[in-house]
């Protein structure tokens, strides 16, 4: 062979090892390739296989769990003359946790955020037991009621809320749950028998715009409700009454309370404040089943007048309050002693704000 062949030749095993070369990196290339696939493809089954068995634990909660129980204890019977009885009621509403209100906002009128709704949240429940144990003796309490009105969460229904939350809806029902079930087993060492009666609010809702089928389920505060009530499930202290609609009656005595959001009332901006629609909402849910008296959150005012009580909220003002010119309101919630003589008498706000230990 001439030089030329040689060369030719040479050039030629050199092509096959540069094409033999590219294949192999191909190849490998590819097996990376189905290797990733595969380990995402693992990885999606364990996450699917997760998500199976939760439902199945949540399956197996709705079967075995009753989320809508009436408690005895408050049924009407009769007492002996001496006797001063009644059932203590929390409305506990509008926590709005894990929203973050900025004082540099506001004027330094308020701040909030996870650690000092840790702090007014400790303070409602403790500020129960003390109202009734210092500055209303001589009641033999048959136990506790707690309505549970929505708004547990701050939510992410408006794009500013999903901006500055302090954590999404899953870690806040994840790290409040156990703190409000603290609370009320504080309540049922104190009072004996604790019924929790429960509805959702606006905020809590996992859509943008509100709906009415499935209302309670696509919400956080139905979840968080219903946490709550598979944790006290073995706990004979507790009944729960978690409603899949929009209201719940809980029956004290011979008192009926209707329990509502109240986010179905519209409008308050008139001259006559919050009270047109509110009564408005009072009457169209009267037309529709019989109560004594009504409770919503909602508007963050304290009011009891007229077979109603409006709550104030745990978050207090707001920007969107300040913003809009509303009068100040601190942060507060409603309690409330039934009596089978009285039906409802002595509402109590419990201030649960306090700037200098919360440290702004």
């Amino acid at each position: 062979m001439t030089a030329k062949d040689n060369t030719f030749v040479a050039d030629l095993e050199e092509a096959k090892q540069q094409d033999a070369e590219a294949e192999r990196f191909r190849l490998n290339a590819r097996v990376d390739e189905k290797t990733r696939e595969l380990s995402a493809a693992k990885t999606l089954i364990r996450s699917l296989q997760s998500e199976v068995d939760r439902l199945a634990v949540v399956e197996n909660f709705l079967k075995t769990t009753s989320l809508n129980q009436e408690p005895n204890w408050c049924k009407p019977s009769k007492r002996k003359a001496k006797q001063e009885h009644g059932t203590v009621t929390l409305l506990l509403s509008d926590l709005h946790l894990d929203e973050v209100v900025r004082p540099e906002e506001m004027d330094g009128r308020n701040a909030f955020n996870r650690e000092i709704a840790e702090l007014r949240l400790k303070r409602v429940f403790e500020g129960l037991i003390e109202q009734t144990s210092h500055y209303h003796q001589g009641t033999i309490y048959d136990g506790c009621v707690v309505l549970l009105g929505g708004d547990m969460v701050s939510g992410a229904i408006h794009e500013e809320l999903r901006e500055t939350n302090e954590y999404p809806v899953p870690a806040t029902i994840k790290h409040w749950t156990p703190l409000l079930a603290a609370g009320l087993n504080l309540l049922a060492d104190a009072f004996g028998k604790v019924h929790v009666a429960s509805v959702v609010g606006n905020h809590g809702r996992f859509t943008t715009k509100p709906r009415y089928k499935l209302r309670a389920f696509d919400n956080a505060d139905w979840l968080i409700s219903a946490l709550l009530a598979e944790r006290f499930a073995t706990d004979s202290r507790f009944t729960f009454d978690v409603p899949e609609g929009t209201d719940a009656y809980v029956s004290v005595y011979d008192t009926r309370i209707l329990l509502t959001h109240g986010d179905q009332a519209s409008g308050g901006g008139g001259i006559g404040g919050i009270w047109p629609p509110i009564m408005r909402l009072k009457a169209r849910k009267q037309a529709n089943n019989t109560f004594d008296h009504m409770c919503i959150g909602h508007w963050h005012q304290f009011v009891h007048s007229q077979g109603i009580t409006v709550n104030g909220s745990l978050k207090g003002y707001d920007e969107f309050a300040s913003g809009h010119n509303f009068a100040f309101e601190e942060p507060r919630q409603a309690m409330f002693i039934i009596t089978p003589e009285r039906g409802i008498t002595w509402p109590v706000e419990i201030f649960c704000g306090n700037r200098r230990q919360e440290g702004w």
